[in-house]
């Protein structure tokens, strides 16, 4: 990313920069935000394939999928990766067309993709299955050595809880409690809710001890914050400009000049860890 931002001018790649920052640390909480955000860097700096990545991201956490997957198209014409190919698939399962997604799973691209893109590859796969109403087949989709190694890895949490979700959603109720709990053993950071799968299986109810007024007026005051900033960051976009490169001002940074643009580290290591919690 930060050789990308520096064929920016140095003004315009702190700018977009910046927003690329927003995008990274809202996306999980406040998705309509990021958005917000990724549409002012994706107008500075269309032509830059980090910002069209994350203007995806965005796009995509919004379930905005149709701009998700055009953006993930130009960001793979740019770059000649095939790692987004998971998350192009699933947008067309978002789309409304699992088939196209199934055949996705088939395409030569996969055996590009490392193993966590082959592990995401086939969570999509079973969940375009799923949407079919072929929850056997979801099931098979899911067995494999990854599902069965012992070893914990980033995938291993939501691989063994869509296993057991499936197995759930075909009747098998006790083969999903053990994978429910398998899940909890590689659930370290408790990225699923697989406790609370398991408490459902076992008849157990939880009661929330904050008082139905006092979680209303709490709500209240966040989305009237959250009206604020994303209102902030449109009149930002209404006030941001187009660059074309081919303009007579255009001026690429100097390599010299990379250590000026510190928020591009911020950049890259959030957004690299929301591709590996995408893959995970």
């Amino acid at each position: 990313m930060r050789q990308e931002l520096l064929s920016l001018p140095k003004g315009l790649a702190e700018e977009v920069s910046k927003n690329l920052v927003m995008v990274a640390r809202l996306i999980d909480e406040e998705p309509e935000q990021a958005y917000a955000y990724s549409r002012i860097a994706l107008r500075l700096a269309s032509r830059v394939a980090a910002v069209r990545e994350a203007a995806g991201f965005a796009a995509y956490a919004t379930q905005k999928y149709s701009e998700a997957l055009a953006e993930f198209r130009a960001a793979k014409r740019m770059t000649g990766s095939v790692e987004l190919w998971p998350v192009m698939a699933d947008c067309e399962r978002g789309l409304g067309r699992p088939e196209r997604a199934l055949t996705m799973a088939g395409e030569p691209e996969v055996a590009k993709l490392d193993k966590a893109g082959q592990v995401e590859m086939r969570l999509v796969a079973a969940g375009a299955r799923r949407d079919l109403g072929q929850l056997d087949a979801a099931i098979v989709t899911l067995q494999s050595p990854e599902l069965a190694s012992s070893s914990v890895q980033p995938w291993t949490a939501r691989l063994r809880y869509a296993y057991a979700d499936a197995l759930l959603a075909a009747g098998r109720e006790d083969e999903a409690r053990e994978w429910f709990g398998k899940t909890l053993e590689g659930d370290k950071d408790g990225a699923t809710d697989a406790s609370d799968r398991l408490a459902e299986l076992d008849g157990v109810e939880f009661v929330d001890a904050m008082h139905e007024d006092e979680a209303d007026e709490v709500d209240e005051d966040d989305d009237e914050a959250d009206d604020a900033e994303v209102a902030a960051a449109e009149r930002a976009s209404d006030q941001a400009e187009y660059y074309d490169e081919d303009d007579e001002e255009y001026e690429p940074l100097d390599e010299g000049s990379e250590a000026d643009i510190d928020v591009t580290d911020e950049v890259v290591a959030d957004l690299d860890d929301d591709r590996a919690d995408d893959k995970a």
